[in-house]
């Protein structure tokens, strides 16, 4: 519109822009752009897999085997109980465990080897069973003479001997005792008050093997 001199100029002015607009402008696009450029470095470099850990394991220790499971176990279809090599020395002996036929029960054992006799005959042997004929508990091969003199209290101790712990009672592998019947039985009672003799188990050779055929 034409100056009119005098009269005041109406027209409005443009206005004015805040100082602190280009600021934040400026700021808003620096974000934007830190944004996109973190979004292109993590997809042109992949983060590493995370290598997980193995869990440690704690290794608990098998139980120890059973000592007579190690022990030949002699039955019908196999009778062999030891070998004649294993019991070339006088007074050896071997613990093993014998097939009851009529229960099926595994009874415990030992076998001597006899300083008399031939080692390929069963005469030159003695084979027992370790459960007492009467009571609950174990016999046992006595082959130390200390042990005998000692533990049990045999002073006339000359050679290994069985014994039964719990009475004391002291069986002879040399000498026989007549059971009635007139049935002859080695392990003749030496000292105690045991009954009769142990159970004897029958023994075969055969070549070089000795086999355990049945318990009493």
């Amino acid at each position: 519109m034409p100056h009119i001199p005098g009269v005041a100029d109406l027209q409005p002015k443009p206005p004015r822009l805040n100082p602190l607009v280009p600021l934040i402008l400026g700021v808003l696009i620096l974000g934007v752009v830190f944004v996109f450029t973190s979004r292109w470095i993590s997809r042109t470099h992949p983060a590493e897999a995370t290598r997980s850990e193995p869990v440690p394991q704690i290794e608990v220790p098998s139980p120890p085997p059973d000592p007579d499971s190690l022990l030949p176990h002699a039955d019908a279809s196999n009778p062999v109980i030891a070998t004649v090599a294993q019991l070339a020395k006088p007074w050896s002996s071997l613990n093993f465990f014998v097939k009851n036929p009529v229960n099926g029960e595994d009874i415990p054992a030992i076998i001597v080897r006899l300083p008399t006799g031939s080692a390929t005959q069963a005469s030159g042997y003695w084979a027992f069973s370790r459960k007492a004929p009467y009571g609950p508990c174990e016999l046992e091969y006595v082959s130390k003479l200390s042990d005998l003199r000692d533990g049990y209290g045999y002073q006339a101790a000359t050679h290994p001997l069985a014994g039964n712990p719990c009475s004391h009672t002291l069986y002879d592998p040399l000498k026989t005792a007549n059971l009635p019947g007139s049935v002859w039985i080695r392990g003749a009672i030496v000292q105690g008050s045991d009954i009769r003799p142990p159970y004897g188990v029958e023994i075969k050779v055969q070549g070089k093997q000795i086999l355990a055929v049945r318990s009493e």
